[in-house]
């Protein structure tokens, strides 16, 4: 199967009501204290002329994932890796319709070109009282990505998934406030290590579709914000 058939045929089965099964998603859970909609893109396509990094016969050497560093100066996850998305607005006519303005205003990609799949099952952001629809889709027809306002990002960029699955790019990452310590999967691409909420999302998406190649987890990375 391609890449394209294996999500959408995650769709598939979340439509036909089968729960997620992944760990990292159930630890996401939706309660009454998550009750800020909120919807993300999480958009994949073929890999413009940049190359993955890894040699590894892991994944599609041309399939990528759209991401966005957020400004460093937010108040809110500062210069955290996240998808394009934010909160559902009153005038939104869905949680797809969010994603896709969301992303047009952070990236200013040409919806036109993205072709929807379809919504995986609300995850929980308790620490903002987020519920968060991931929005899957596919990149028909890639349009030029830039940062529109750098009040909130810092910058946009297409990950090859490669990248993201070697294990040699992945970690546990870890952070401690407050007396406690909290982890999360990581992935190191870019020159930036995608953790929390974001690589809790992606580690949990690729071990739904089947795509996780066993990596060490027990490889500590500390997060310094």
């Amino acid at each position: 199967m391609t890449a394209l058939e294996d999500l959408a045929g995650l769709i598939t089965r979340f439509d036909a009501g089968a729960e997620h099964r992944s760990e990292h998603w159930a630890q996401l859970a939706v309660g009454e204290e998550t009750n800020r909609p909120a919807a993300v893109l999480m958009l994949f396509g073929v890999l413009d002329d940049i190359p993955a990094e890894s040699g590894r016969p892991i994944a599609p050497a041309d399939l990528d994932v759209l991401l966005l560093e957020r400004a460093h100066t937010l108040d809110d996850h500062p210069g955290q890796v996240a998808f394009p998305g934010g909160s559902v607005d009153p005038g939104d006519d869905s949680v797809v319709a969010a994603a896709l303005r969301e992303a047009v205003e952070e990236t200013g990609l040409d919806a036109g070109g993205v072709q929807v799949l379809g919504v995986i099952p609300e995850l929980g952001l308790a620490r903002s009282k987020f519920r968060v629809t991931p929005v899957l889709a596919w990149w028909a027809s890639p349009s030029p990505v830039r940062v529109v306002d750098y009040g909130e990002s810092a910058q946009v960029f297409r990950v090859p998934v490669r990248d993201l699955l070697d294990p040699d790019n992945r970690v546990t990452a870890t952070i401690s406030r407050f007396g406690r310590t909290f982890t999360s999967p990581g992935f190191i691409v870019n020159g930036v290590v995608v953790w929390g909420f974001t690589g809790m999302v992606l580690s949990g998406l690729f071990d739904e579709l089947g795509w996780t190649v066993p990596w060490d987890e027990e490889r500590l990375f500390e997060i310094d914000i």
